[in-house]
């Protein structure tokens, strides 16, 4: 059965765990980047943050945990300071989670106040 199938999936909650999940990957992709590269500690760390988090949120959603929106709020927060840490970095991995780590937030805080 597709997620789209699930009753309490709406248009806003898919939106927002796909935005999980492409924040999951962007971010696994600039941490393993990041790692070959000298003074990049922080945005590792939030970008590994970022995944986790992110990934348990799609989780959540998905089976409509009581506490999705508590750690929506969690999610937006730090995809917001993680895509200021990878706006400074001209690398190619960074830049594309200052692009795809916004839509994110918004679409988590959205879930959390809905």
């Amino acid at each position: 059965m597709a997620l789209q199938q699930i009753d309490h999936a709406d248009d806003h909650m898919q939106e927002c765990i796909d935005n999980c999940l492409e924040a999951t990957q962007v971010c696994e992709w600039c941490a393993d980047a990041c790692a070959d590269e000298e003074g990049m500690a922080r945005c590792i760390r939030l970008c590994r943050d970022v995944a986790d988090v992110a990934s348990l949120h799609a989780r959540f959603m998905a089976r409509d945990s009581g506490y999705h929106r508590e750690l929506g709020e969690l999610c937006a927060d730090l995809c917001e300071e993680c895509a200021e840490e990878c706006e400074q970095h001209d690398y190619e991995h960074c830049q594309a989670c200052a692009e795809v780590l916004p839509k994110c937030a918004e679409s988590c805080r959205e879930m959390a106040s809905a």
